[in-house]
């Protein structure tokens, strides 16, 4: 079984969106988050929290360690269910990879489609955990309104907007606002896993390299595709410590002469100790860097 499943086995959207006209369309945050989530099928993109019981906020996560560790036994069980054990290694490293999905996510859609990053701030995200199966996140909630944005932006003059330079620039708040939010992470999580902090920030690494590909893959072209790389080339062009690499993105043939995208990847997820697993495509274990 691959992480790289989450969020839930999502097929192509084949849906184009604004982002080859360069900008947004005019309205707020509220409005761009509308318009995403009509074209992915990862996850239910909201700007609110119902009321039924099974969204948790981010930051509830981070300072609570009762909720983490209710997730991680949830994932636990799952994978006893499934597999008859659950190395720590292996949980650990899931719920990693699950949580930090969450703001890189949410991030690359908006960057990708509307050239706009939200503050992505742990208070202003929420996430749901599947109700059944697999305990992975079934749902994003960005809850501030305020964004970056370019120039060229027809709601840079609302006044929860910040206007930045250019394209580089808003790859930068990006890349800082998510940081941000993984440092969060990284300083709550090291108190109870197995992981250190090099795993933990390799892993923020492959979050947000794999949102940024993911968020324009699934337009189900090679143009929107491309697009993405070109993305994660943006905003990844090299390493910015503390994370572990530049965009790891490449262009490699299969066995059956096709050419597509694929990436090598910073953290392990570990499932090769679940039984009858081998290591993932693109696992560090196997493939040496360069």
């Amino acid at each position: 079984m691959s992480i790289d499943r989450s969020f839930r086995d999502a097929a192509h959207a084949g849906r184009p969106g604004p982002h080859a006209a360069g900008f947004a369309a005019p309205g707020g945050l509220t409005t761009s988050l509308e318009r995403v989530a009509r074209l992915q099928e990862r996850a239910e993109i909201r700007v609110d929290v119902p009321a039924d019981g099974r969204w948790l906020r981010c930051t509830s996560l981070l300072d609570d360690q009762r909720e983490l560790d209710q997730w991680r036994n949830r994932l636990r069980d799952w994978l006893r269910a499934e597999y008859g054990t659950a190395p720590e290694r292996t949980v650990a490293s899931y719920i990693m990879s699950w949580y930090l999905r969450i703001p890189a996510y949410a991030g690359a859609l908006l960057l990708h489609h509307e050239r706009r990053v939200p503050d992505l701030r742990p208070d202003e995200l929420a996430l749901r955990i599947a109700a059944t199966g697999r305990p992975d996140p079934d749902g994003v909630a960005v809850l501030g309104r305020s964004f970056y944005c370019l120039p060229s932006d027809p709601g840079g003059g609302r006044p929860e907007a910040t206007v930045v330079a250019d394209e580089r620039a808003l790859a930068e708040v990006l890349r800082a606002r998510y940081v941000a939010h993984a440092s969060r992470f990284v300083k709550a999580y090291r108190r109870s896993s197995p992981l250190g902090a090099r795993t933990l920030w390799a892993g923020a690494t492959d979050a947000l390299d794999s949102a940024l590909w993911w968020a324009g893959a699934q337009g189900g072209t090679r143009a929107a595709e491309g697009a993405a790389v070109a993305d994660a080339a943006l905003v990844l062009e090299r390493r910015f410590p503390p994370l572990t690499s530049a965009s790891t993105l490449r262009m490699e043939t299969a066995t059956d002469g096709e050419r597509g995208w694929t990436r090598r990847r910073e953290s392990c997820c570990f499932s090769y100790l679940l039984p009858h697993e081998a290591e993932c495509a693109g696992c560090p274990r196997t493939c040496p860097k360069g």
